[in-house]
C-alpha cells in the first residue's frame, strides 16, 4: 500500500496541553512565536547550508523574508494552539537563539511508509553554525530526546533528521 499521500494526526490525549517552555542544562525551549521574526529569519538565513547539511527535507531553499517568515511563524503559533503540530525556538541558557526544533505528525515532513506506520511523531530540529560547532547540535538532540520522555505523551518518536548524533 502507498502511505505516502496520508498524513497521521497526533495522538494527544484530551486535555493535554503542550509545554511552552521546556528546560535542560544547556538548552531552552519556547513555542515558537511572532516575537521570534527577526532572530529566526537571521538563524534561517545564516543558516542555509547547514539545515540542509543535518535536518534536510527540502526547507529552506533560499533566503527567508521577513514577510514570508511571519506568516510561517504565525501558522507555527496556530499549529501549536490547535495542538496539530509543535514548533520550538531553542536558545542557550544564556539566552541565545540556536535555531528551532518540530513535532510534526507523521507523513507531514517524511514522506509517510508502511515502515514509519508505527511511529507516531516526526521530530526534526535545526541549530545555527555557531552553536554547532560548539557541539549543540548533539546537545539539542539529548534535550529532544528527554523532553520527549517526560513532557509529552509521543511513545515512539521518528527523528527525521538527516544527520543523527550518534554514541550520545
Amino acid at each position: 500500500m502507498d502511505c505516502s499521500p496520508f498524513i497521521k494526526k497526533l495522538n494527544i490525549p484530551d486535555g493535554f496541553t503542550a509545554p511552552r517552555k521546556l528546560v535542560h542544562p544547556a538548552v531552552v525551549a519556547h513555542a515558537l512565536t511572532r516575537a521570534d521574526l527577526v532572530e529566526d529569519v537571521r538563524g534561517i538565513n545564516d543558516s542555509l547550508a547547514l539545515i540542509n547539511q543535518t535536518r534536510g527535507g527540502g526547507w529552506p531553499t533560499e533566503p527567508v523574508t521577513d514577510d514570508f517568515n511571519f506568516v510561517d511563524l504565525v501558522w507555527h503559533e496556530l499549529e501549536f494552539r490547535e495542538a496539530t503540530s509543535f514548533a520550538y525556538v531553542l536558545r542557550d541558557t544564556g539566552g541565545a537563539y540556536m535555531g528551532c526544533a518540530y513535532l510534526y505528525p507523521m507523513g507531514r515532513r517524511t514522506p509517510l511508509t508502511a515502515a514509519l506506520l508505527d511511529y507516531d511523531v516526526d521530530v526534526s530540529w535545526w541549530v545555527i553554525p555557531a552553536a554547532y560547532d560548539r557541539g549543540l547540535y548533539a546537545t539539542v538532540y539529548d534535550a529532544l530526546r528527554g523532553w520527549l520522555t517526560t513532557h509529552f505523551s509521543f511513545w515512539r518518536p521518528y527523528y527525521s533528521n538527516r544527520e543523527i548524533p550518534r554514541g550520545e
